[in-house]
């Protein structure tokens, strides 16, 4: 307890917020602080825990291992405290303010993202979102390191600090023109397998599902080309002989092609979950647990 004495709560509150955002001027936005007033608080907590606990790598800002140690059980601790004091408070999303960081692919920015923003801008007119794009490995980083509220896509597997939840049922879709394909249906296996295919990766050599199955049956497609834009792969198929196989929610926003026919694959594809993925840090945090159920409600 004499520790306790020794220090104003309100800087734990201050320490956590800058742990979080890692940005001094975020961490400001976030508490409705001057920077000034931020920066006075890091310094005091640097004195008192005889650490950087943020230093600078480059143009970002970095945890040290202290603050790394200390980030999660300062969470829990303001969690409980705030329990302890007030119990569980009815959230108002019209009094949230700041920025909330989202990474998705532009087939999420189509099919979640424009609900979502027209759900915050009624709901949560102060709450501004921020949006990008990156692998899913890359993701998982960054909620790791706090560079990211939420992510969407995949998450077949996660580390233990990360939860997921899933927001709906996906099944592929093969879609080629149809000058290239029989009158009617779509490509047997063979053919489907000899043809060039189109491939939307952020990463030229990435290796997706599709990739991984037909590995499993010793086989392998030649990808003719790699673009991280799904909207622009479905340009390329007309007069070619490409393939593409995607999602299929993918196609319900983009504009009819007569040119166009989609069939089923010729491959076994399970149906797979598209998940939205979070910091165990942030399992609790009541407007993060609003962002949560919005993207939820508008998938």
């Amino acid at each position: 307890m004499d520790e306790l004495r020794r220090i104003d709560l309100n800087l734990l509150v201050t320490l956590h917020a800058l742990l979080t955002e890692k940005h001094v001027t975020r961490a400001a936005e976030r508490l409705h602080k001057s920077q000034p007033a931020v920066s006075y608080a890091l310094a005091q907590l640097r004195h008192r825990f005889n650490d950087p606990l943020l230093v600078r790598r480059g143009s970002r800002m970095e945890l040290t291992a202290r603050a790394h140690a200390i980030i999660q059980p300062l969470h829990d601790a303001l969690i409980n405290l705030n329990g302890l004091l007030g119990g569980e408070m009815e959230f108002d999303p019209s009094q949230m303010r700041g920025r909330l960081r989202l990474a998705m692919s532009d087939y999420a920015t189509r099919i979640v993202l424009p609900r979502l923003v027209q759900h915050v801008r009624r709901f949560a007119p102060n709450l501004d979102l921020a949006i990008s794009q990156a692998s899913r490995d890359t993701m998982l980083l960054q909620l790791r390191d706090g560079e990211l509220d939420l992510g969407l896509g995949l998450f077949p597997d996660v580390p233990e600090h990360i939860r997921v939840q899933s927001l709906f049922t996906e099944s592929y879709i093969s879609i080629a023109d149809k000058s290239t394909l029989p009158d009617e249906g779509g490509l047997a296996f063979e053919c489907w397998l000899n043809r060039p295919h189109v491939l939307v990766a952020l990463s030229p050599d990435s290796n997706d599902e599709i990739e991984q199955k037909l590995a499993l049956m010793g086989l392998q497609r030649r990808v003719a080309v790699v673009l991280p834009h799904w909207g622009m792969a479905v340009d390329l198929l007309p007069g070619t002989e490409l393939v593409l196989t995607i999602a299929s929610r993918a196609l319900e926003f983009q504009p009819q092609n007569r040119a166009l026919r989609t069939f089923p694959p010729p491959l076994e594809l399970s149906r797979f979950a598209y998940k939205q993925g979070w910091h165990i840090r942030s399992e609790n945090d009541a407007a993060h647990r609003w962002l949560r159920q919005a993207v939820l409600s508008c998938s």
